[in-house]
Parts: C-alpha cells; structure tokens; sequence
C-alpha cells in the first residue's frame, strides 16, 4: 500500500490550498513554491505513487490531467504563447512527492528543458 501524501490531504480538503479544479477524477491547486508565474499541479486523486506504478485502470484519470492542463492554460490566457507540462519519476527525475502529479507552467518564456 502507498504511503498517504500531502497531495491526498488537499484533495480531501483536510489542509488549505488554493483549488483551481476539482472533479471525481483529479484536482487542481497553484503550487505554493511557484517556479515560474502560473504553476499548478494537477493529481489524480487515488495515489499513484510513480510513473512506475501506473495501470490501465488508471488512463481515464491520467487522461484527465491534460485535459485539465488545456483548460486551465485556457483559462489563465497561456494557450497562445505556450506553457510547459511536466511529470518527473522518482529522485533522479525530480519528484519530490510521491503521488504522481503533473505541472502545469507558463506565464513567460520557460527556457531549455533541461540545463547542461
């Protein structure tokens, strides 16, 4: 069984967030470490640790996150000049929080993915 994270607390509201979206799927909330002037992550809201642990039982909600992305850049006018979307896997890919999660930023240009 997967540890219970932060993420799992916002989603059931237990601590505060600013929520942008939520359904039966997954929810939305600004990251409170913002790296660039809009960050939000969107979870599924069953806890899927990694990448690694994904199942096809899984697709519709994970679907559901790009989804999601397209309609909040919509929404906070990133659509046209462009946003960057980001699922990192384990310590050597970044993740931090191990329910899996992707970010959702824009706001001004984003640079190379990755610096050398």
């Amino acid at each position: 069984m997967a540890e219970e994270t932060i993420f799992s607390k916002i989603i059931r509201k237990e601590i505060p967030a600013e929520i942008l979206y939520q359904d039966e799927l997954v929810t939305a909330f600004r990251d409170i470490h913002p790296k660039a002037p809009t960050h939000v992550l969107i979870v599924p809201n069953v806890l899927i640790p990694t990448v690694n642990e994904v199942e096809p039982e899984h697709e519709l909600a994970l679907g559901r996150l790009f989804t999601v992305a397209r309609k909040l850049a919509a929404d906070a006018g990133l659509a046209e000049d462009g946003y960057r979307l980001i699922v990192n896997c384990n310590r050597h890919g970044g993740q931090e929080v191990y329910h899996i999660h992707m970010h959702l930023l824009g706001g001004r240009p984003l640079g190379p993915m990755l610096a050398r």
